[in-house]
């Protein structure tokens, strides 16, 4: 059986459904072991698209597996050794979901996302103009869109159900949610993360100018990094040689598929509205694109 060229949605029959979530399907394996599967489908203010991405499912587990590895000195993750036909006993299935599925650790998530912004771009931007300042950060007078800022901002939100939108909260909040102690080693964690990251993916020629991470504990109590890492989806992928402060820089990431989106006459309420072909096959060149370059050696 050969690998479709989009997967909007799994059924799988070897495995219980645990989760379906805005791009991944996940399936109980045992008591200490799931399937995360990453689909083609993409979400643009928090809806869902009836359009898939060709490739994107394939893309995202690259970019995630590929960080993942290289960030395993910086804190523990999710990622097994385990392959997948020693967990998928059916061929069609392990077929179909070759490329797009890992076996992980079970872990306790928590009920925050950690959101690094080295640029002032987006809802930052928008909070900026207003306040001067990003999700109660006081930042300078007279920043610009798309301006790098002196520090990169730890601003956490909390993890909004299917459909609904994540809030923003302020530090002290998290502390609440978390206690002190946990609360201080994701923001120190995640802010070492991005410099990381973001330092690296500067010499392949792209800014990652904002991101978002997700964590869980494991029965010890250890901090893991888990879900999805550094990809399209979960940041924003500037070209270096294309940016400039004053404008929205093009991206590579699905701020493209926004940017159409904001162009129709659409509440941002479900249905969402279909893409068209050559919109879905511009993303899917992004992502790619993306994923080239910070994969590939370079001579």
């Amino acid at each position: 059986m050969t690998a479709p060229k989009t997967l909007y949605q799994t059924d799988l029959r070897s495995l219980k459904l645990r989760a379906r979530g805005k791009v991944r399907d996940i399936y109980d394996i045992d008591q200490d072991l799931m399937l995360i599967v990453t689909s083609d489908r993409i979400s643009a203010f928090d809806c869902i698209l009836p359009d898939p991405i060709p490739g994107k499912g394939l893309i995202l587990s690259a970019v995630s597996a590929f960080w993942f590895e290289k960030l395993a000195h910086v804190i523990p993750n999710q990622m097994t050794d385990i392959p997948l036909h020693r967990v998928i006993k059916d061929d069609a299935e392990c077929a179909l979901l070759e490329g797009r599925a890992i076996v992980v650790k079970k872990l306790k998530a928590l009920p925050v996302e950690a959101v690094v912004r080295g640029y002032l771009i987006g809802s930052g931007w928008k909070d900026y103009q207003q306040h001067q300042s990003v999700c109660g950060l006081c930042l300078p007078e007279g920043l610009r869109q798309a301006e790098k800022l002196q520090e990169p901002l730890f601003t956490p939100s909390t993890k909004a159900d299917l459909g609904d939108h994540d809030e923003n909260i302020p530090f002290e909040k998290m502390e609440a949610i978390l206690g002190a102690r946990l609360a201080f080693e994701v923001r120190e964690v995640s802010l070492k993360l991005y410099q990381e990251a973001s330092a690296y993916a500067l010499e392949r020629g792209i800014i990652i100018a904002d991101t978002k991470f997700e964590f869980g504990l494991d029965d010890e109590g250890a901090l893991h990094l888990i879900d999805e890492v550094l990809t399209p989806d979960s940041s924003r992928f500037w070209p270096v040689d294309q940016y400039q402060v004053g404008i929205s820089p093009p991206s590579f990431d699905k701020q493209f598929v926004r940017d159409y989106l904001e162009s129709l006459d659409w509440n941002k309420a479900p249905p969402a509205p279909h893409l068209p072909e050559d919109i879905l096959q511009k993303t899917s060149a992004k992502y790619r694109e993306a994923l080239e370059r910070l994969t590939l050696d370079r001579p």
